[in-house]
């Protein structure tokens, strides 16, 4: 455990996004309740995904997370939840096939109910009322006691995300991933996409591929009928990650064990703060989210506070910084962070630094801008002689209407159609296989592969 560290140590420190409950008898009878109902995860899970991220720090594996900009209550459905882990298992497949690496799959769910706002009230027609911070926090709707921070939610989104992750744990058992049957993971309107033939081209080479090799062994292959899934979250409100953080038989150290891979965002990582102060003893893999105002010089002291052991798979730097600024922000730090001889995981969030308003007053996202800035992150890695070893999308197993291009060419009047995001635009399931496809056809060139 690091000097002077305990788990209640980050309220020392100043707190940016801090939420606060009228009700402080309340919040601290829902935390004790917390901390004492069954971890979502295990240590064990969570050690084999740092073991799997410093691979993935090698060279030898590749890291897939996405899931939705923020979860809610009411969408913990059995359908909405298969779907999202169809598209992350269906792009794991693709990239598999592109990069020849295995890829971790770490869905960015079961816990990612809190958002970060840009302020804390928001003010319609003379009316001024707390920001929806997520139904951790409080609702949506433009109430006085629909935006009240209420301490039962916390019950609530531990609730939610047990309920989420015994679901996706039963459907992966149940041999939901079994690639001799990718049918199972389907969706009725891939049907429709332009990259539908591409896609079951691959899955068909694939399966053939399989069928293959059990002939050759004689007897079928297990590990094609399961796959190891890992989930993650912002760890935004701290109350909510101390309450299930622990100790646990046979190791040392402190977990978190309210996901596998938590997270700290870009508006609290400051290195004085309490988020990176909570994160520094906690022995989860962490990621850190890295946009345009992050200089060289924090980045380095980030990895000295974070991972001061220099251990290979416990820290990944997941930067955002929009199409048009990676050539200007990434390779400073990159290089800053090679000769401070930092060992870190580089993964690439293109979602964050591509959000823009309509005329209309809508969040949306261009597709282009998106590849775009993922194209520039592997060729600015590649010039550098470091790696892009991940890819983190907000996105969406359902057919929404909230990111304009993609080979359907989604435009501004087709946002209304079907736009469902609380907070921020999610690629559809349409446009995140199309990613998937163009990304692994870019990592297949160094490998001399062909994809599609």
């Amino acid at each position: 455990m690091p000097p002077s560290w305990s788990p209640v140590s980050w309220k020392q420190k100043p707190i940016r996004q801090n939420v606060a409950y009228p009700d402080q008898v309340a919040l601290e009878a829902a935390l004790n309740d917390l901390s004492q109902l069954p971890p979502l995860v295990t240590s064990w899970e969570v050690e084999n995904l740092k073991r799997q991220l410093a691979e993935a720090g090698r060279g030898e594996r590749f890291l897939l997370q996405g899931g939705d900009c923020c979860e809610s209550f009411s969408n913990c459905r059995s359908d909405l939840i298969a779907n999202k882990l169809k598209i992350l298992l269906k792009m794991s497949v693709v990239l598999t096939y592109g990069s020849h690496r295995r890829v971790i799959r770490v869905g960015r769910f079961a816990g990612q109910y809190a958002k970060p706002r840009s302020a804390d009230v928001e003010t319609r027609d003379g009316v001024t009322l707390p920001s929806f911070r997520g139904n951790l926090i409080n609702c949506r709707e433009f109430t006085a006691e629909a935006r009240t921070p209420n301490p039962v939610f916390l019950l609530r989104g531990y609730e939610r995300a047990a309920l989420t992750l015994n679901f996706i744990r039963g459907l992966i058992d149940g041999g939901f991933a079994d690639m001799r049957h990718p049918e199972l993971w389907d969706l009725d309107f891939v049907n429709h996409s332009a990259q539908s033939n591409d896609y079951r081209e691959l899955m068909r080479a694939l399966g053939e591929s399989v069928t293959f090799m059990e002939a050759m062994v004689g007897h079928r292959i297990g590990e094609f009928d399961r796959v190891e899934f890992f989930t993650s979250h912002e760890g935004l409100h701290l109350d909510y990650e101390q309450a299930q953080t622990r100790q646990v038989p046979r190791r040392t150290g402190w977990y978190d064990l309210t996901t596998h891979l938590p997270w700290i965002g870009d508006r609290t990582r400051a290195p004085g703060g309490a988020h990176v102060e909570f994160f520094r003893g906690i022995a989860n893999p962490v990621g850190v989210k890295v946009g345009p105002s992050c200089t060289p010089e924090e980045l380095v002291e980030l990895a000295g506070i974070l991972n001061p052991e220099n251990e290979p798979g416990r820290l990944t730097f997941i930067h955002r910084f929009g199409a048009g600024r990676v050539e200007k922000h990434l390779p400073p730090l990159v290089e800053a962070v090679r000769r401070a001889g930092a060992e870190v995981l580089w993964c690439c969030d293109p979602m964050h630094g591509n959000t823009i308003t309509t005329a209309g007053g809508v969040k949306t996202r261009d597709f282009d801008e998106i590849l775009g800035e993922l194209t520039q992150a592997f060729a600015v890695h590649h010039r550098m002689g470091t790696r892009l070893g991940g890819v983190h999308f907000e996105l969406t197993g359902e057919n929404v209407t909230e990111c304009i291009g993609g080979a359907r060419g989604l435009a501004e009047a087709d946002l209304s159609r079907a736009y469902h995001s609380d907070v921020d635009p999610r690629l559809n399931y349409e446009q995140a296989l199309e990613m998937a496809l163009l990304i692994a056809r870019q990592m297949s060139l160094h490998n001399g592969q062909r994809v599609g």
